[in-house]
């Protein structure tokens, strides 16, 4: 029971954002009833069709049933009972596959069904299965030794989370044409995949790049020599002035023996 719930709550997450991405779209439009506006905001793709299936659908059921009461027949008993209750699970084994639809949007694969309870005079059953298209990981195509006999295939729709188990795959049998189900489905990923890459592409574009440039002016004018004040290293600074205070110092005791001695500084005839 724990895993079926959270199986539920699962599908109405998935639900919940198909309708939050697609209400996003149309803030200007009225609300709407939530099915409604989900079939008219995504447009579908690919529609799958049950309907050339039908018969050969029936037929492999009814063929599984029959086996299945004959050998509670020999363990039981109880295969009699399911014998005669076949005519009623033949009319809702076709109302099962005539209310099937399964088609695939630019966000989900959507799975809807209506069918008979096992007594049909209590009503129906409704259910109703949203898979988004970045959780899938494949489209399986199945067919067992007596869907082979029949003409009948399933396919399974893998998962790509870990938190799932392969038992919470989606299981659809009686598809007409698999292959172009999962083509449909596949290309829409491939798509979808290349949207992301454009995307991370053309962020990649916008970041400004840095670069070293040069102005015609300075690349044409000739070169100088370097000026003390244009010199940054704090080391190149200190030896700097300290060679101008030692070439001051110079100065000022040259001219103290010039003042001291005026003969030594005339010329010599």
């Amino acid at each position: 029971m724990e895993s079926k719930d959270r199986v539920v709550e699962i599908d109405h997450l998935y639900r919940g954002l198909l309708l939050d991405r697609a209400g996003s779209n149309s803030d200007s439009e009225p609300a709407r009833d939530n099915d409604n506006h989900n079939e008219e905001e995504e447009p579908v793709l690919y529609t799958a069709s049950f309907e050339e299936a039908e018969e050969n659908f029936v037929k492999y059921q009814t063929a599984q049933w029959v086996l299945y009461s004959l050998l509670l027949i020999l363990a039981w008993g109880i295969g009699l009972f399911m014998l005669l209750y076949l005519p009623v699970r033949r009319y809702i084994l076709r109302e099962d596959i005539r209310s099937r639809k399964l088609y695939v949007t630019p966000n989900a694969i959507v799975y809807k069904v209506k069918k008979p309870v096992p007594f049909p005079f209590l009503g129906v059953l409704k259910k109703e299965k949203y898979v988004l298209l970045p959780s899938v990981a494949d489209v399986v195509i199945e067919q067992g030794y007596l869907q082979s006999k029949f003409g009948v295939y399933s396919i399974r729709i893998e998962n790509i989370g870990v938190r799932r188990p392969p038992s919470d795959d989606v299981h659809i049998k009686g598809v007409a044409n698999p292959h172009a189900f999962r083509k449909a489905v596949l290309k829409r990923l491939s798509s979808m995949r290349e949207e992301v890459l454009s995307r991370e592409a053309s962020a990649i574009g916008d970041v400004p790049t840095l670069r070293i440039c040069h102005s015609p002016v300075s690349l044409m004018s000739p070169s100088k020599p370097p000026r003390h004040d244009s010199l940054t290293h704090p080391g190149e600074l200190a030896i700097l002035q300290k060679l101008e205070e030692v070439g001051s110092s110079l100065k000022r005791v040259q001219t103290l023996i010039e003042v001291q001695n005026p003969q030594a500084s005339e010329p010599v005839d």
